[in-house]
């Protein structure tokens, strides 16, 4: 991949949504380090969302910084990677993407009804289905000048990996 494209790869979307299926599939195809950006969220956030409580915004402050750490690190060694985080409003996305031009954001787009279902069907994830509502009423949709590339996740992860790549390297 020419040295004109994105170093780093943001994956967004609600709980859910496939953010680290399609991450770390596209990691794995890049050949690019992977991070799931749940893992950097502090104990006390995942506690509260494992009842059932949606985070606030002061909650999320932390967690997008040591994200925004996380990307940062990368590009200071000169890596590429892929980051799955919901990144579901605007202003947390100025915190982890902001004036980084080598850093791309994907949108996984889907149906509440969609992925509902897939979120019923999981094991094991701390993020129960009853704070999906919640998920969808904080999801700010990214805007044209955020330069998204916008998947429909209502599709196999396979198909959305190549379609991601094809968006990453096709000429501006």
């Amino acid at each position: 991949m020419p040295q004109d494209r994105p170093r780093v790869v943001v994956v967004m979307g609600v709980s859910g949504s496939g953010k680290t299926t399609v991450g770390v599939e596209l990691a794995e195809t890049l050949g690019w380090r992977f991070q799931e950006g749940d893992a950097l969220h502090p104990a006390a956030n995942v506690e509260k969302m494992s009842h059932g409580i949606p985070l606030t915004d002061e909650d999320r402050w932390p967690w997008l910084d040591a994200i925004a750490t996380v990307i940062d690190g990368w590009r200071a060694k000169g890596e590429r990677g892929v980051l799955a985080c919901s990144a579901l409003k605007r202003s947390y996305r100025d915190v982890i993407i902001g004036e980084r031009g080598d850093v791309a954001l994907v949108y996984l787009q889907g149906a509440k009804e969609l992925i509902a279902a897939r979120m019923a069907s999981r094991h094991g994830h701390f993020m129960p289905v009853a704070l999906l509502d919640s998920q969808f009423a904080t999801l700010e949709e990214p805007s044209a000048n955020e330069h998204p590339i916008v998947v429909s996740i209502d599709q196999p992860s396979a198909d959305i990996v190549r379609q991601v790549i094809a968006r990453l390297t096709s000429p501006a």
